[in-house]
Formats: structure tokens, C-alpha cells, sequence
């Protein structure tokens, strides 16, 4: 565990938590590689069932750190070594969007520029009544990066996608439920709890077919029809094998709240 990102599990939920308050968590090298290996652990780690990423501080992550950039001298930048890491340290944004687990952002406060990203890679995002969303690359001259671009055009269309990186306004968090780029609003009291709340009842679910819907909906996003026809049927037969569907349709017969254990 880096102090820069907290790893907290309970019950099936895994919280990540962006760790560096006085810079608004602004990403640096650190946190980014923490977090990578953080999501490979827990794409693995069958005692995971939900992943959710949040911020330290009240606020869920403003992206990169412009101080930094701003710090560094005019020195000739190494590009084919700066693209390997930064491609390297993206995987984050992959993961939390491939792994077969529902990822989750809490966003609290700003989410911009790559947090953004990162919060747009993950299946769900609730965000408190104060917060505020924007691409914000084009504001400091960068084109984007952690898959803001995909992912908000799988997310509104292309339209959108491209009058929200190409204008880079600031939306309320009414104005993202509006337009479907966050899940759920809560109020500013008690959002943590609002979260972590929402999160582990997801969390209190079957762990293996909420994986293969989610394996589902990915394949949907580039498949051909009949592909995902396939898919669906084999994890459909698959989930008729499992505890989880027994102590289900048990439950259901016997009008009680089932017991999932993850098998």
C-alpha cells in the first residue's frame, strides 16, 4: 500500500482512495503506478467484488499536476520514453473499465482532466450536490489522456464528446445527471457515507454474475450481434451453475433477502 493511495477492503468493496489532499489529489508517477497495481490486484482477488475510487480531502481528483508541469524547465522532452510510461500508467483507466467487476467513482468536488478520465472508466459514477466535471485538457494546451475521449463518446455520442473536450465547460453535478454522465446526485452531508452506502449494497450481490454482466456490456460496445448472443448464452449457462443462482431462486420461492458467497 503507498501513502498516496489508500486500499481499503470490507465486505466484497474495495476503496481506493486518491491520497494527496493538499494537491487536490493531483496524479503524479506514484499515485498512478499504486494505482495500476492496485486495480491488477484487484481484477485478481476473489474476495473483491466491487471496486470504488474516491478522493481524500473533499475532492475527488482535479487530474494532473499543472504545478508540476509548470515546474519543470525547457528541457527537450524524451517522447518515445514520456509515451511508454504514460501508456504504462493509462492501464488504470483500462482496468477499472475491463476488469469483471463493477467499478464505481465517488466524486466529490472536481473531477477534471484526467480524474475525470478515470472516473468516466469506471461503470458508475455518484457524485455529491457540489461537485463540479470538466474535460479541462484543452485549458492547458494537452489533448487528453486516460481515455476521456472513448470513454465520453461510448458515454454521450460524439456530439457531446466533442463539444465537452473542444469547449471544456464546467457542469454542475444536476447538469452531468442531466446529460447521463453520472449515476446518482447526493447531498453534500454525509456523501461518503451516501457512497460507500450505494456501493456496498452492489457489493452484497453475486460476485461472478455481476462479472459476466459486465463482461456483457463491454463486449456490446464493439461486438457484432451475433457474438454477443453467443457470449450472453454461455455466461447465462454458466450462472444456472453456480450457489449463487440456487440461493436466488431459493430466496425467491421463500420471499426472503438471498445470501450471495461469491460462487
Amino acid at each position: 500500500m503507498s501513502d498516496v493511495l489508500i486500499e481499503t477492503l470490507e465486505d466484497g468493496l474495495l476503496t481506493l482512495t486518491l491520497n494527496r489532499p493538499e494537491r487536490r489529489n493531483a496524479l503524479n508517477a506514484e499515485m498512478l503506478d499504486a494505482l495500476v497495481e492496485a486495480a491488477w490486484r484487484a481484477a485478481s482477488n476473489p474476495a473483491v467484488t466491487v471496486v470504488m475510487l474516491a478522493g481524500a480531502g473533499g475532492t475527488f481528483c482535479v487530474g494532473g499536476d499543472v504545478k508540476a508541469m509548470a515546474a519543470r524547465d525547457a528541457a527537450p522532452i524524451a517522447v518515445d520514453d514520456r509515451t511508454a510510461d504514460l501508456r504504462r500508467r493509462m492501464e488504470a483507466a483500462r482496468l477499472l473499465h475491463e476488469m469483471r467487476k463493477p467499478t464505481i467513482a465517488a466524486i466529490e468536488g472536481a473531477a477534471a482532466g484526467a480524474g475525470l478520465s478515470l472516473a468516466l472508466a469506471c461503470d458508475l459514477r455518484l457524485a455529491n450536490r457540489s461537485a463540479k466535471l470538466t474535460t479541462a485538457f484543452v485549458k492547458v494546451a494537452l489533448s487528453g489522456d486516460f481515455g476521456g475521449t472513448y470513454f465520453l463518446t461510448k458515454l454521450l455520442g460524439s456530439a457531446k464528446a466533442r463539444e465537452l473536450y473542444l469547449t471544456s465547460p464546467i457542469l454542475s453535478a444536476e447538469e452531468a445527471l442531466q446529460l447521463g454522465l453520472v449515476t446518482r446526485v447526493f447531498d453534500d452531508a454525509g456523501f461518503q457515507d451516501a457512497a460507500k452506502n450505494y456501493a456496498m449494497a452492489l457489493a452484497r450481490g453475486p460476485r461472478l454474475t455481476l462479472g459476466s454482466i459486465k463482461h456483457n456490456l463491454n463486449l456490446a460496445e464493439y461486438a457484432p450481434l451475433e457474438a454477443c448472443f453467443d457470449n450472453e448464452a454461455a455466461n447465462h449457462v454458466r450462472a444456472l451453475t453456480t450457489e449463487d443462482h440456487r440461493e436466488a431462486a431459493a430466496a425467491f420461492v421463500e420471499k426472503r433477502q438471498p445470501v450471495f458467497k461469491g460462487r
